[in-house]
Formats: structure tokens, sequence, C-alpha cells
């Protein structure tokens, strides 16, 4: 029987077949041979290319359970704790090896992904200079390195245990006898670098018409970060901090970020716009995973962005499952005070924005940006006013509905199925992005100076997104820029390139990662618990009116209101962080299971 490659259909074959032999001389259909597919090289690039979206809720390439509802940003949502095995995520005790099962399908579906990597280069290797030319493959083999890196980052940060399996080990089969200990963390993440260096010393800056496409910039993006989260320790909070820096590491970020700041690049001028479809190849994006609608690719369904099909509102969209919620602690982080963070004291009160209604309490105008709330436009269509009925779950998860993820609800859904799916890219990395981690390595390195020029660029651009999106929010708004007094020490400048970080990127996937890399997972989620355990929901306007949508309030004999406050404090009850273990995630049962004594788990997990 010839070799398969990839069964891309089920065959029915039933009783039809007269006997085993007429089975056994059976050809095949909907099948790829396989060295017809290999001598395809650029065909075997397309397919690498096509992981880069082939994601599912279950296995969201975009990371944001592991990387927000992890975190303090950020609760799972949905209809119950017990819709999908997230909640984990939200309260680490009951995170083991088996516990969510969706960790086993992300590692899987990311090694297909790093497999199509291989057998792309394996397939340029052999028939690149022939069919595509010596410097087209020279190109190729650029980006599917990129790709491979890509993949390689993802499965690193979330498992950090991993079998290092390249084109050699895919071409000699001996993928079943490759240890996930073989290599040290330092070890697997310069084999990353060594990819995305391969990018970086042969791509282009970029090409006209080459959106989605692995660049030198995106290469340049992909260094600065591998080295930065080096640069802070080995990931568990023994070895990991401020203690543990290391300097040239540091360096390094500021060499390839020069890259980046030197580009064509550069802040998108309005924040509102950089989460609107339309702005989805703009300057801020430096690499993105690209969609698309059906109606502009003419295609059936489009290539809707299938990692956040859960993320929707609630009663907004026609089928919204309302996960991905933001937390009131990271409401109350927007909070400024003349304009700045109230960098200790942001949580002493539950406060929240009402439409209409303006308090003393100013906030940052990310929030209205970032977090959905009852009583305002959302998304910024008066049409579509969230209210208080738009969660499934308000006794678990709160109001607050998640904004950067979703286009305009007027512009609806790519895809309206039993689940509804957008053309929203996900970004890998936008330029804001970036430069916070040159603000973040400036620090460390003594240029606190350089460092406050990019945060108050930043603010400044927060400052001037207020009139074209969310004008009705303006008398609710204050934001200042850092006054020099604030980067005089390397203690006060740290604190504020972490806040800048959380409001600027909240809701994108990293905060999780960000305070591991700083080694203060463990303080900073702990403390969250213990404040969310005594936490409520209030169901009133600033005016003492019920909200629209809120439950109906209890009153006993004597006509007393008895739920003014809906109680939010058992959902953490049993919550705890413990450093030392859950830094990372734990190997997957099932792969420790498929092939015994091969790997080692993560220390710590049973």
């Amino acid at each position: 029987m010839k070799k398969i490659y990839n069964i891309l259909a089920a065959c029915a074959l039933g009783l039809t077949l007269s006997s085993c032999n007429d089975f056994l001389d059976y050809e095949p259909t909907a099948v790829v041979n396989e060295d017809k597919a290999f001598s395809d090289p650029a065909g075997m690039v397309t397919s690498a290319y096509a992981m880069l979206g082939d994601c599912w809720y279950t296995y969201p390439f975009n990371l944001f359970p592991y990387g927000d509802v992890a975190s303090d940003d950020c609760l799972k949502g949905g209809g119950s704790t017990g819709d999908t095995g997230y909640h984990a995520f939200d309260i680490w005790t009951t995170l083991a090896p088996n516990t969510p099962g969706e960790m086993d399908e992300l590692w899987y579906r990311l090694y297909c992904a790093v497999s199509r990597c291989n057998r792309a280069l394996l397939s340029l290797d052999k028939y690149g200079e022939d069919v595509l030319g010596a410097e087209t493959t020279r190109q190729r083999v650029a980006e599917v390195k990129f790709l491979r890196g890509h993949f390689y980052y993802k499965l690193l940060t979330v498992f950090r245990k991993i079998p290092w399996i390249d084109e050699n080990v895919e071409a000699a089969g001996t993928q079943e006898q490759t240890r996930n200990d073989e290599f040290t963390y330092d070890q697997l993440f310069h084999k990353v670098i060594d990819d995305f260096k391969a990018a970086y010393d042969v791509l282009p800056v970029k090409g006209p018409g080459q959106d989605g496409r692995a660049n030198k910039v995106a290469a340049a993006a992909y260094l600065a970060k591998c080295y930065l989260n080096l640069a802070w320790g080995d990931g568990y909070e023994a070895n990991t901090g401020v203690d543990h820096i290391n300097r040239d590491y540091m360096d390094s970020v500021i060499v390839y970020t020069n890259d980046v700041e030197n580009s064509d690049y550069d802040y998108l001028e309005d924040y509102g716009d950089i989460f609107l479809p339309e702005y989805n190849n703009s300057k801020e994006s430096v690499f993105a995973v690209q969609t698309s609608d059906y109606e502009d690719d003419h295609t059936t369904y489009g290539r809707a962005n299938w990692s956040n099909t859960l993320n929707g509102c609630w009663g907004m969209w026609s089928c919204g499952w309302d996960f991905h919620k933001p937390s009131q602690d990271l409401v109350n982080a927007f909070k400024t005070k003349n304009g700045l963070p109230m960098f200790d004291d942001y949580d002493k009160t539950q406060d929240y924005p009402i439409n209409g209604q303006p308090t003393t309490q100013k906030w940052d105008p990310r929030l209205f940006h970032t977090v959905g709330m009852p009583s305002f436009p959302y998304k910024y269509e008066a049409e579509y006013t969230q209210t208080m009925a738009n969660s499934r779950d308000a006794n678990d998860y709160g109001y607050y509905t998640s904004l950067k993820e979703v286009p305009q609800r007027s512009k609806g859904e790519t895809f309206n199925g039993s689940w509804q799916a957008f053309a929203m890219n996900d970004y890998v990395f936008r330029y804001t992005d970036v430069m916070l981690m040159r603000a973040e390595a400036l620090i460390e390195l003594d240029r606190l100076s350089e460092a406050r020029d990019i945060i108050n660029a930043i603010r400044q651009r927060a400052k001037n997104s207020i009139t074209k999106h969310i004008s009705y929010a303006a008398d609710q708004c204050e934001i200042a820029l850092y006054p020099e007094s604030y980067f005089q020490d390397k203690a006060t400048a740290r604190k504020c390139l972490r806040w800048e970080r959380r409001l600027e990127m909240a809701m994108e996937n990293g905060r999780f990662f960000d305070l591991r890399r700083w080694g203060v997972a463990s303080t900073t989620l702990n403390a969250y618990f213990e404040k969310e355990q005594k936490a409520t929901y209030s169901i009133y306007d600033h005016n003492g009116n019920l909200m629209a949508g809120a439950p109906q309030p209890a009153v006993d004999a004597q006509g007393n209101v008895t739920n003014r406050n809906l109680p939010h404090g058992a959902y953490y009850r049993d919550a705890h962080f413990t450093a030392g273990k859950n830094e990372f995630f734990p190997v997957p049962y099932n792969q420790m299971f498929y092939i015994p004594g091969l790997y080692t788990q993560n220390q710590n997990y049973n």
C-alpha cells in the first residue's frame, strides 16, 4: 500500500467489499500521496502557514485560558464553573496532569503544527531549489523556521518540559524515542532563538502585499521576547525576579527592538481602532494570524478566529457564550487620580462607571475600549447597549464582558450557526507590545528616562483615544503623563511599566506570563484570591436605581431588600497558587501515558 501523508476524509467501505483481498487492493480516495505532497515544496510551506489559525476553543493557539483566565485580569465565564475544563485555571488547586483535558488537545495540535513545519523543511531541502529556485527556497526555509519557532514558543511557554522534534527527528522517524528532558529550559529557549535568528538573518523587512507572512521585523520581535523571558530567570519563582537579572539578555532585547522601533511599524493613532477588523493589518500589527470573512474570500464560512468562538457577549450576538470575563480587579486597575494610576489604593473600594452618571472617580480611557459594562454602548454602538442581562452566570462571573476580540455588533459574525466566530486577526505582536518590552529592558539597564519616553507616548495615545469612539465616556476619563519624579528610581519606574503593560495589554492573553516572568505570580494571585473572597456585585446604579437587566431584588416580610449585592466570594474560596509548581502547566497525562517512561513531569505535579 502507498504511504499516506494525511487522511482528509474517511472512506466508508462497509459491506460493499467482497473480500479481504478487495480491501487490501483498495486504492484510498480523499488522501494525499506522501511523495506527491513532498514534491510540492510551495504547497508544504502553505500547509505550515495554514496551522497558524487552525485552532478551536479547546485548543486556542492565542492561549487565552493560559494567559488570561489563569491571571487576575479575567475569569473563565460561561454558563457555570463546569462549562469547559478551564475552571482549574481560575483557581489552580484542581489543576492536574489530566485536568483540564483541554491541555492535551493543545499539546497535540501544536505538535501537529511543528510536524507540518518539519515536513515543509524536508520538502524544501529535497525539492526546493529545483522547483522554486535557490533564493526563493532560502526565503521559504527562513519563513518555516519562523513558524516552527512560533509554535515551539507556545509549547515552551505553557508546558516547559517538551521534546525537541526537528526535521532530523522527523526524517529518522524517532519522534517516539525523543525525551522531553533531553534539553534544559535554557537550551530549549536557545533552540527557539536559533529558529528565529535563522529567519531574522534572511527575511526581508516586509514585502508589499505580505500581510501575515513572516518577516525580519516580526522575527526581531520574537527574539526580543525570548531574551526578555530568559533575562528574568528560569520561570520558577525561586530563580526568577529582580535578583536574577541577566543584563546581557536585556541588552539583546534592546538590540532586537531597535529593528522594530526603526521600521515602518508604529502606534495607531486611536487605541480603539486597533481592535476593529477594518484595521486588521494596520501599522500597529507587526505580526498577526490572519482571518477573513466569507464575503471577502468567497468561501462558505470564511477563515474565522475559532480560538475566540466562546467569547462573544451573551444575548448580544446570535450565539454568544460569554467566556473570557474581565475581573473587577482589572476594572479597578484603570482608576486614576489626577490622571495617574492609583498604585497603592486602586482596590480599596469596588467601583464601576455608569453611563451618564459621572462621579469623582475617574478612569483611564482604555477601560472603555477593553471592558464591556452594563449601561454603556457595546463596542461603541448605542443601539446595542449592554445590560446586566448580557451575562449568563452573574453570580460566578459578574457583569463585565470582553471587547477587544469582537467586531462591532452591526457588522455581524463571520460564521453564524451553533457557534459564532469573527474575522478578527489574532495579534502575535503589535507595535506597542514590543515597545513595552523595550521599556522593560531599559529600566533594568538603568536607562529610566528612555523608558519614560516610551510609556508616556503610549499614555498620550490613550489620552487621544476618547473623541472618536467613546465620547459618551469623556466626562469619566482622566489620564496624564508620568512626571520625571516617577522615573528617578528603578522600583517606581518598574511599577509604572508593569501597570502600563497591564492596562495597555489587558485581555490580550498575556497577563499570567508577565507575572511569571517578573517572579511575582504567587504574591499577586494569592492576594487577588483573598480580596475576591470578600467581593460582591452591586445591581444598582449610582442613583440607587436597579440597573437594566439586573435580577429583581428579593424582599423580606417587612419589604426590605435582601439581595442588594450579589455574593461572589465563594468562587475563589478554594483558590491558591503554589510557587515552585504552578508557574508552568503540567505535561498532559495522555502524553505521559502514551509512551511510559519517555517523559518526565514538571516539578511538584503528581
